[in-house]
């Protein structure tokens, strides 16, 4: 009998499993879970565990694994419905009876999942046939083996515009059913329906219990766009389903960490290198929706961006959408690979150990968002100090949760604080006694020297804590302006340092400098305020994250560069409208125009 989803929800939230499994098994907590023998195999040390706030039982020693409407079916051998009429009694609900409408909308419901179903088969079958010789090479070179394959129940659509509509034609289905699912295209000037995806390599896209309901495509040649998804139909909403969601459950419950890739391709590397809870958005920028959805596995999934600039964007707007529904307990770390990489072609050249480091190295969404605001800012002036707290202000009172948005104004205001520290004003300074006090200067007081720029000082840090940048920012380094004449001449001393036959780690380069006479801008580029600013100048965080940081910091400066240049272009062009000016400031414009994702804020 059908049931609507709506009602089995809220029977779930009524009934904790722990109430279901401990009346037939002895459990004691353990943290925000509990521990037990498991039912439904022998063992003598407790693998059985219970989790009510995720609302399943699993068992990491036979791989049982359910709700509570499961544990009756497994445990007492109810029927489904007999099981679900036996909670609802116990949560005071009456199962709801179908009526005629829902029986007609439960049974076209399964008829279009078992057409899905048969388009998958269809597909499965394709891939081994002759004409899908292409689609298997393409896949074995990117390293699946059949294993994997048959896994991911991978397919290929043939390039023939017929053959999946005949093919689910002679097994009964409709065109129309067909055309609703997003198999099959009727042409606007009347000719016969044809098949959506042709040849293309096909990656079937399942919804939370397992079921296809959709699918991703990869062209294999010829004209059109590299990869195409179904429309959204009954079945399925692009928005709220991930790619590898029924499968990264199973693996969540039994202790793998949840980590979200960009693509079909990435997730199956990731699974097939041990990373068993990986999904992905459906071609999408991640949404609230999949983002509360990915809460259900995890508290806090990790999400995994490229390096590059288009990363950079990608992970600045998963931010934004996590950020207004953070709650206790509840948020995203953001992890960059390095350079050109994704997690397929880092597995392929660094196995499983680079892709765990690169996880290992996933940064709190504070950290994340403080950085951004950071780079956005110009920090050498107060106004623009004030427009950095401003800015770290507001994005707080972003976040719904009460509790959460007054810890994230306290991180803020303890990292501006410290980055930016007041100075105790002299009135309220301790005074001397006239016997200790220094004689009266003549003369003019001499000017406090300007503070630093901070952002070329964490650039020289990030350099001194990680030489073996060098090779590939050495050149950026060579170029850096620095007002400080102290740091500028650690500057000129680290390059060449640096550029010489020997291959100086952190500590020998440290040591070099201080010998040079550079120990106090060394000390400067080792304070807990540049750490502060910007971590990844840290030692400690490995490469990847400092070259990733680096360069992030230095598309700012570039930036904050073409910016001011244009500034001045314009106001010379105001005082003299000539020909040269005006090219000048197009020039500008074109520069700024062609780095527009690099601006400051513009992320």
């Amino acid at each position: 009998m059908p049931l609507p989803p709506g009602f089995l929800d809220e029977l779930r939230a009524r009934v904790p499993v722990s109430e279901v499994v401990g009346a037939r098994v002895r459990l004691t907590r353990a943290g925000h879970e509990f521990k037990g023998l498991c039912p439904f195999h022998r063992e003598k040390t407790p693998s059985f565990t219970v989790n009510d706030s995720k609302a399943f039982f699993h068992c990491f020693g036979c791989g049982a694994h359910g709700d509570a409407i499961g544990f009756l079916m497994q445990h007492d051998n109810q029927p489904f419905m007999e099981a679900v009429e036996q909670l609802a009694a116990r949560a005071g609900l009456t199962v709801p009876q179908p009526t005629p409408e829902d029986e007609a909308r439960f049974a076209r419901q399964k008829g279009l999942h078992d057409l899905a179903e048969a388009a998958c088969l269809f597909f499965e079958a394709r891939l081994r046939d002759a004409g899908g010789r292409l689609a298997l090479s393409y896949l074995t070179e990117r390293g699946l083996d059949d294993e994997t394959i048959a896994r991911f129940r991978l397919g290929y659509a043939p390039a023939e515009g017929r053959a999946l509509i005949g093919a689910l034609k002679s097994e009964g289905f409709a065109v129309d059913a067909m055309v609703e699912l997003g198999l099959a295209r009727v042409p606007e000037d009347g000719r016969e329906p044809y098949s959506f995806f042709r040849n293309r390599v096909m990656f079937p896209v399942s919804d939370r219990r397992g079921r296809v309901v959709a699918f991703g495509a990869r062209l294999l040649e010829g004209d059109g766009p590299k990869y195409i998804n179904s429309p959204d139909h009954p079945l399925f909403h692009k928005g709220q389903l991930l790619y590898g969601m029924s499968r990264a459950r199973m693996a969540a419950g039994q202790g793998h960490s949840v980590v979200v890739a960009e693509g079909y391709m990435d997730v199956i590397a990731l699974v097939a290198a041990g990373f068993q809870a990986a999904v992905a958005p459906l071609g999408t920028a991640l949404t609230e929706a999949q983002i509360q959805e990915l809460w259900k596995l995890s508290a806090v999934p990790v999400l995994c961006f490229d390096g590059d600039t288009a990363g950079l964007r990608a992970a600045s707007r998963a931010a934004d959408r996590a950020l207004p529904l953070l709650r206790p307990d509840q948020s995203v770390r953001i992890a960059y690979l390095p350079t050109g990489e994704d997690p397929d072609s880092l597995i392929a050249a660094g196995g499983a150990k680079a892709m765990r480091a690169v996880l290992e190295s996933a940064r709190p969404l504070a950290e994340i968002l403080w950085e951004r605001a950071l780079t956005a800012h110009r920090t050498d002036t107060p106004e623009g100090r004030a427009g950095l707290k401003a800015a770290l202000e507001a994005e707080a009172a972003l976040i719904v949760d009460r509790t959460v948005q007054e810890f994230y104004r306290r991180e803020f205001r303890q990292r501006v604080e410290a980055a930016f520290p007041w100075r105790t004003p002299a009135a309220q300074r301790p005074r001397p006694d006239a016997a200790d006090r220094p004689a009266a200067r003549s003369g003019p007081r001499p000017r406090r020297p300007a503070e630093a720029d901070p952002l070329p000082t964490v650039l020289l840090a990030a350099l001194l804590g990680h030489p073996a940048l060098f090779d590939e920012i050495g050149e950026a380094a060579a170029l850096l302006e620095i007002a400080d004449g102290g740091l500028d001449r650690l500057r000129r001393e680290m390059i060449a340092a640096l550029s010489g036959p020997s291959a100086l780690d952190s500590d020998s380069l440290r040591r070099h400098l201080c010998e040079s006479g550079c120990a106090g801008g060394v000390d400067r580029l080792s304070s807990d305020r540049i750490y502060t600013l910007a971590p990844f100048a840290r030692p400690t965080v490995s490469i990847d994250e400092a070259r990733a940081g680096w360069h992030e910091v230095w598309r700012r400066l570039e930036a904050r560069r073409t910016r001011d240049e244009l500034r001045a272009a314009g106001s010379a062009l105001g005082r003299e409208p000539s020909e040269a000016n005006l090219a000048r400031v197009q020039a500008l414009q074109a520069e700024r125009s062609g780095g527009e994702g690099d601006e400051p804020g513009s992320l």
